[in-house]
Protein backbone atom coordinates (compact mmCIF):
# COMPACT_ATOMS: atom_id res chain seq x y z
CA UNK A 1 0.00 0.00 0.00
CA UNK A 2 1.00 3.63 0.26
CA UNK A 3 4.39 3.94 2.03
CA UNK A 4 3.80 7.63 2.65
CA UNK A 5 0.68 6.84 4.72
CA UNK A 6 2.76 6.54 7.88
CA UNK A 7 4.19 10.04 7.48
CA UNK A 8 1.28 11.92 5.96
CA UNK A 9 -2.30 11.58 7.12
CA UNK A 10 -4.44 10.79 4.03
CA UNK A 11 -7.08 13.39 3.25
CA UNK A 12 -9.90 10.92 3.85
CA UNK A 13 -8.60 10.19 7.36
CA UNK A 14 -8.87 13.88 8.20
CA UNK A 15 -12.63 13.58 7.75
CA UNK A 16 -14.57 13.85 10.99
CA UNK A 17 -18.10 12.72 10.32
CA UNK A 18 -20.89 14.50 12.18
CA UNK A 19 -21.47 11.49 14.39
CA UNK A 20 -21.46 12.35 18.08
CA UNK A 21 -22.18 10.29 21.20
CA UNK A 22 -25.92 10.84 20.78
CA UNK A 23 -25.75 9.54 17.19
CA UNK A 24 -23.83 6.47 18.34
CA UNK A 25 -26.38 5.80 21.07
CA UNK A 26 -29.21 6.20 18.56
CA UNK A 27 -27.55 3.77 16.15
CA UNK A 28 -26.99 1.28 18.97
CA UNK A 29 -30.67 1.45 19.88
CA UNK A 30 -31.78 1.08 16.25
CA UNK A 31 -29.44 -1.88 15.78
CA UNK A 32 -30.83 -3.49 18.91
CA UNK A 33 -34.40 -2.97 17.71
CA UNK A 34 -33.56 -4.47 14.32
CA UNK A 35 -32.01 -7.55 15.92
CA UNK A 36 -34.91 -7.88 18.36
CA UNK A 37 -37.35 -7.69 15.43
CA UNK A 38 -35.45 -10.39 13.53
CA UNK A 39 -35.45 -12.62 16.61
CA UNK A 40 -39.23 -12.35 17.04
CA UNK A 41 -39.46 -14.52 13.92
CA UNK A 42 -37.04 -17.12 15.20
CA UNK A 43 -37.75 -20.37 16.96
CA UNK A 44 -35.47 -23.18 17.98
CA UNK A 45 -37.40 -25.25 15.44
CA UNK A 46 -36.14 -22.93 12.71
CA UNK A 47 -32.60 -24.03 13.43
CA UNK A 48 -33.71 -27.67 13.56
CA UNK A 49 -35.32 -27.23 10.14
CA UNK A 50 -32.15 -25.64 8.78
CA UNK A 51 -30.15 -28.57 10.11
CA UNK A 52 -32.43 -30.99 8.24
CA UNK A 53 -32.05 -29.12 4.95
CA UNK A 54 -28.83 -27.15 5.38
CA UNK A 55 -27.46 -26.95 1.84
CA UNK A 56 -28.51 -23.39 0.96
CA UNK A 57 -27.83 -21.69 4.31
CA UNK A 58 -24.56 -23.54 4.89
CA UNK A 59 -23.31 -22.58 1.42
CA UNK A 60 -24.34 -18.99 2.04
CA UNK A 61 -22.69 -18.80 5.44
CA UNK A 62 -19.44 -20.34 4.21
CA UNK A 63 -19.44 -17.82 1.37
CA UNK A 64 -20.21 -14.95 3.72
CA UNK A 65 -17.72 -15.67 6.48
CA UNK A 66 -14.93 -17.55 4.70
CA UNK A 67 -14.84 -16.52 1.04
CA UNK A 68 -16.09 -12.92 1.14
CA UNK A 69 -13.43 -11.64 3.60
CA UNK A 70 -10.78 -13.39 1.50
CA UNK A 71 -12.17 -11.76 -1.66
CA UNK A 72 -12.20 -8.39 0.11
CA UNK A 73 -8.55 -8.88 1.07
CA UNK A 74 -7.69 -9.74 -2.55
CA UNK A 75 -9.54 -6.67 -3.81
CA UNK A 76 -7.65 -4.51 -1.33
CA UNK A 77 -4.37 -5.83 -2.73
CA UNK A 78 -5.48 -4.96 -6.27
CA UNK A 79 -6.96 -1.51 -5.57
CA UNK A 80 -4.27 -0.51 -3.04
CA UNK A 81 -6.34 2.00 -1.03
CA UNK A 82 -5.01 3.81 2.03
CA UNK A 83 -4.89 1.50 5.08
CA UNK A 84 -7.97 2.95 6.77
CA UNK A 85 -10.11 2.35 3.67
CA UNK A 86 -8.70 -1.17 3.42
CA UNK A 87 -9.70 -1.82 7.04
CA UNK A 88 -13.17 -0.44 6.33
CA UNK A 89 -13.61 -2.85 3.42
CA UNK A 90 -12.37 -5.78 5.51
CA UNK A 91 -14.65 -4.91 8.43
CA UNK A 92 -17.75 -4.56 6.25
CA UNK A 93 -17.00 -7.90 4.57
CA UNK A 94 -16.74 -9.54 7.99
CA UNK A 95 -20.14 -8.27 9.20
CA UNK A 96 -23.20 -10.56 9.17
CA UNK A 97 -26.15 -10.07 6.84
CA UNK A 98 -28.54 -7.22 7.56
CA UNK A 99 -32.22 -7.94 8.08
CA UNK A 100 -33.17 -5.63 5.21
CA UNK A 101 -31.86 -8.53 3.13
CA UNK A 102 -34.99 -10.47 4.10
CA UNK A 103 -37.20 -7.73 2.66
CA UNK A 104 -35.11 -7.42 -0.52
CA UNK A 105 -35.12 -11.20 -0.98
CA UNK A 106 -38.89 -11.25 -0.66
CA UNK A 107 -39.56 -8.59 -3.29
CA UNK A 108 -36.96 -10.17 -5.59
CA UNK A 109 -38.67 -13.54 -5.65
CA UNK A 110 -36.06 -15.25 -3.49
CA UNK A 111 -36.72 -17.92 -0.88
CA UNK A 112 -37.40 -15.81 2.19
CA UNK A 113 -37.08 -18.68 4.67
CA UNK A 114 -33.48 -19.26 3.52
CA UNK A 115 -32.75 -15.53 3.91
CA UNK A 116 -34.25 -15.35 7.40
CA UNK A 117 -32.42 -18.51 8.45
CA UNK A 118 -29.11 -17.20 7.13
CA UNK A 119 -29.61 -13.84 8.86
CA UNK A 120 -30.32 -15.59 12.14
CA UNK A 121 -27.38 -17.98 12.00
CA UNK A 122 -24.96 -15.36 10.64
CA UNK A 123 -25.99 -12.97 13.42
CA UNK A 124 -25.19 -15.57 16.04
CA UNK A 125 -22.00 -16.68 14.27
CA UNK A 126 -20.88 -13.05 13.94
CA UNK A 127 -20.29 -12.83 17.67
CA UNK A 128 -17.11 -14.84 17.02
CA UNK A 129 -16.70 -14.64 13.24
CA UNK A 130 -16.72 -10.86 12.79
CA UNK A 131 -13.93 -10.02 15.28
CA UNK A 132 -11.92 -13.11 14.26
CA UNK A 133 -12.18 -12.41 10.52
CA UNK A 134 -11.38 -8.73 10.92
CA UNK A 135 -8.36 -9.37 13.15
CA UNK A 136 -7.07 -12.14 10.86
CA UNK A 137 -7.39 -10.38 7.49
CA UNK A 138 -6.50 -6.99 8.91
CA UNK A 139 -3.25 -8.51 10.15
CA UNK A 140 -2.29 -10.05 6.77
CA UNK A 141 -0.96 -6.80 5.32
CA UNK A 142 1.89 -4.85 6.99
CA UNK A 143 0.12 -1.49 6.49
CA UNK A 144 -3.24 -2.50 7.95
CA UNK A 145 -1.55 -4.53 10.70
CA UNK A 146 0.48 -1.46 11.66
CA UNK A 147 -2.68 0.65 11.81
CA UNK A 148 -4.40 -1.96 14.00
CA UNK A 149 -1.42 -1.91 16.37
CA UNK A 150 -1.35 1.88 16.37
CA UNK A 151 -5.04 1.96 17.28
CA UNK A 152 -4.51 -0.85 19.82
CA UNK A 153 -7.39 -3.01 18.71
CA UNK A 154 -8.33 -5.63 21.30
CA UNK A 155 -10.14 -8.50 19.50
CA UNK A 156 -11.48 -9.83 22.81
CA UNK A 157 -13.01 -6.45 23.65
CA UNK A 158 -14.53 -6.28 20.17
CA UNK A 159 -15.95 -9.77 20.66
CA UNK A 160 -17.63 -8.63 23.87
CA UNK A 161 -19.10 -5.57 22.17
CA UNK A 162 -20.49 -7.62 19.28
CA UNK A 163 -21.93 -10.12 21.75
CA UNK A 164 -23.79 -7.33 23.54
CA UNK A 165 -24.97 -5.61 20.35
CA UNK A 166 -26.23 -8.80 18.70
CA UNK A 167 -26.59 -11.46 21.38
CA UNK A 168 -28.77 -9.69 23.94
CA UNK A 169 -31.44 -8.44 21.49
CA UNK A 170 -31.60 -11.87 19.80
CA UNK A 171 -31.98 -13.70 23.12
CA UNK A 172 -34.69 -11.26 24.24
CA UNK A 173 -36.53 -11.54 20.92
CA UNK A 174 -36.43 -15.34 20.85
CA UNK A 175 -37.47 -15.39 24.51
CA UNK A 176 -40.48 -13.18 23.75
CA UNK A 177 -41.45 -15.38 20.79
CA UNK A 178 -41.20 -18.49 22.99
CA UNK A 179 -42.80 -17.38 26.25
CA UNK A 180 -44.89 -14.35 25.21
CA UNK A 181 -46.27 -15.45 21.83
CA UNK A 182 -49.25 -13.06 21.87
CA UNK A 183 -47.06 -10.06 22.58
CA UNK A 184 -44.57 -11.24 19.93
CA UNK A 185 -47.40 -11.52 17.39
CA UNK A 186 -48.45 -7.93 18.11
CA UNK A 187 -44.88 -6.59 17.94
CA UNK A 188 -43.63 -8.59 14.95
CA UNK A 189 -44.83 -6.46 12.02
CA UNK A 190 -44.37 -3.04 13.67
CA UNK A 191 -40.82 -3.92 14.70
CA UNK A 192 -39.93 -5.12 11.21
CA UNK A 193 -41.32 -2.05 9.49
CA UNK A 194 -40.31 0.60 12.02
CA UNK A 195 -36.79 -0.69 12.71
CA UNK A 196 -35.92 -0.73 9.01
CA UNK A 197 -37.62 2.66 8.55
CA UNK A 198 -35.68 4.13 11.47
CA UNK A 199 -32.42 2.76 10.06
CA UNK A 200 -33.09 4.18 6.60
CA UNK A 201 -34.07 7.56 8.09
CA UNK A 202 -30.93 7.51 10.24
CA UNK A 203 -28.74 6.80 7.19
CA UNK A 204 -30.46 9.54 5.17
CA UNK A 205 -30.11 12.11 7.97
CA UNK A 206 -26.48 11.13 8.58
CA UNK A 207 -25.82 11.38 4.85
CA UNK A 208 -27.37 14.85 4.80
CA UNK A 209 -25.25 16.02 7.75
CA UNK A 210 -22.10 14.72 6.08
CA UNK A 211 -23.02 15.54 2.49
CA UNK A 212 -19.94 17.70 1.90
CA UNK A 213 -17.63 14.88 3.04
CA UNK A 214 -19.33 12.38 0.73
CA UNK A 215 -19.12 14.78 -2.21
CA UNK A 216 -15.44 15.38 -1.52
CA UNK A 217 -14.56 11.69 -1.29
CA UNK A 218 -17.19 9.87 -3.35
CA UNK A 219 -14.68 9.37 -6.16
CA UNK A 220 -12.39 7.60 -3.70
CA UNK A 221 -14.91 5.25 -2.06
CA UNK A 222 -17.45 4.69 -4.85
CA UNK A 223 -15.58 2.10 -6.89
CA UNK A 224 -14.17 0.03 -4.00
CA UNK A 225 -17.65 -0.27 -2.47
CA UNK A 226 -19.34 -0.98 -5.81
CA UNK A 227 -16.78 -3.64 -6.77
CA UNK A 228 -16.82 -5.39 -3.39
CA UNK A 229 -20.62 -5.38 -3.28
CA UNK A 230 -20.86 -6.68 -6.86
CA UNK A 231 -18.35 -9.43 -6.09
CA UNK A 232 -20.34 -10.40 -2.98
CA UNK A 233 -23.64 -10.59 -4.88
CA UNK A 234 -22.04 -12.44 -7.79
CA UNK A 235 -20.12 -14.82 -5.55
CA UNK A 236 -23.26 -15.79 -3.67
CA UNK A 237 -25.29 -16.36 -6.83
CA UNK A 238 -22.48 -18.11 -8.70
CA UNK A 239 -21.69 -20.62 -5.97
CA UNK A 240 -25.40 -21.27 -5.35
CA UNK A 241 -25.80 -21.96 -9.06
CA UNK A 242 -22.79 -24.29 -9.06
CA UNK A 243 -24.34 -26.13 -6.12
CA UNK A 244 -27.54 -26.56 -8.18
CA UNK A 245 -29.77 -24.72 -5.76
CA UNK A 246 -33.17 -23.57 -6.99
CA UNK A 247 -33.48 -20.08 -8.48
CA UNK A 248 -35.27 -18.69 -5.38
CA UNK A 249 -32.52 -20.16 -3.18
CA UNK A 250 -29.82 -18.67 -5.42
CA UNK A 251 -31.40 -15.25 -5.08
CA UNK A 252 -31.64 -15.56 -1.31
CA UNK A 253 -28.00 -16.59 -0.96
CA UNK A 254 -26.85 -13.82 -3.31
CA UNK A 255 -28.71 -11.09 -1.43
CA UNK A 256 -27.70 -12.42 1.97
CA UNK A 257 -24.01 -12.44 1.02
CA UNK A 258 -24.22 -9.01 -0.62
CA UNK A 259 -26.20 -7.15 2.06
CA UNK A 260 -24.11 -6.54 5.17
CA UNK A 261 -25.03 -5.20 8.59
CA UNK A 262 -23.29 -1.87 7.96
CA UNK A 263 -24.87 -0.45 11.11
CA UNK A 264 -22.80 -2.89 13.15
CA UNK A 265 -19.74 -1.86 11.18
CA UNK A 266 -20.31 1.82 11.96
CA UNK A 267 -20.85 1.12 15.64
CA UNK A 268 -17.56 -0.81 15.81
CA UNK A 269 -15.71 1.90 13.87
CA UNK A 270 -16.83 4.63 16.27
CA UNK A 271 -16.38 2.44 19.35
CA UNK A 272 -12.91 1.12 18.54
CA UNK A 273 -11.39 3.43 15.92
CA UNK A 274 -12.67 6.86 16.92
CA UNK A 275 -14.61 7.20 13.68
CA UNK A 276 -11.43 6.96 11.56
CA UNK A 277 -12.28 8.77 8.31
CA UNK A 278 -11.42 6.11 5.73
CA UNK A 279 -13.20 3.34 7.63
CA UNK A 280 -16.22 5.47 8.48
CA UNK A 281 -16.81 6.78 4.96
CA UNK A 282 -16.50 3.26 3.47
CA UNK A 283 -19.01 1.80 5.96
CA UNK A 284 -21.39 4.76 5.68
CA UNK A 285 -21.40 4.66 1.88
CA UNK A 286 -21.83 0.88 1.97
CA UNK A 287 -24.96 1.39 4.09
CA UNK A 288 -26.42 3.47 1.26
CA UNK A 289 -25.04 1.62 -1.74
CA UNK A 290 -25.97 -1.95 -0.79
CA UNK A 291 -29.62 -0.89 -0.43
CA UNK A 292 -29.54 0.72 -3.88
CA UNK A 293 -27.81 -2.30 -5.45
CA UNK A 294 -29.97 -4.85 -3.64
CA UNK A 295 -33.26 -3.17 -4.51
CA UNK A 296 -32.13 -2.70 -8.13
CA UNK A 297 -31.23 -6.38 -8.44
CA UNK A 298 -34.49 -7.44 -6.80
CA UNK A 299 -36.39 -5.18 -9.20
CA UNK A 300 -34.68 -6.78 -12.19
CA UNK A 301 -35.51 -10.27 -10.90
CA UNK A 302 -39.14 -9.29 -10.26
CA UNK A 303 -39.39 -7.85 -13.78
CA UNK A 304 -37.95 -11.04 -15.30
CA UNK A 305 -40.43 -13.10 -13.29
CA UNK A 306 -43.36 -11.05 -14.54
CA UNK A 307 -42.20 -11.38 -18.13
CA UNK A 308 -41.75 -15.13 -17.69
CA UNK A 309 -45.23 -15.42 -16.21
CA UNK A 310 -46.76 -13.45 -19.08
CA UNK A 311 -44.87 -15.53 -21.67
CA UNK A 312 -46.06 -18.73 -20.03
CA UNK A 313 -49.65 -17.45 -19.98
CA UNK A 314 -49.46 -16.54 -23.68
CA UNK A 315 -47.97 -19.92 -24.54
CA UNK A 316 -50.66 -21.73 -22.56
CA UNK A 317 -53.39 -19.65 -24.15
CA UNK A 318 -51.96 -20.25 -27.61
CA UNK A 319 -51.85 -23.97 -26.99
Amino acid sequence: MHPEAAAVIPAIDQVQLAFDAASLTTLNVILGLIMFGVALDLRVQDFVDLARDPKAPVLGLLTQFLLLPAVAFGLVQVLDPVPSMALGMLLVSACPGGNISNFITHIGGGKTSVSVGMTAVSTLAAVLATPANFAFWGGRSPETAALLQELQLDPVEMLGTVAVLLGIPVVLGMGAARWLPRLAAVLRTPFKVLSILFFVVFIVVAFGKNFDHFVAHIGTVFWPVLLLNALALGLGYGLATAARLTVPERRAVSIEVGIQNSGLGLVLIFNFFGGLGGMAVIAAWWGIWHIIAGLSLAGIWALLDRRSTRAAAVATGGA
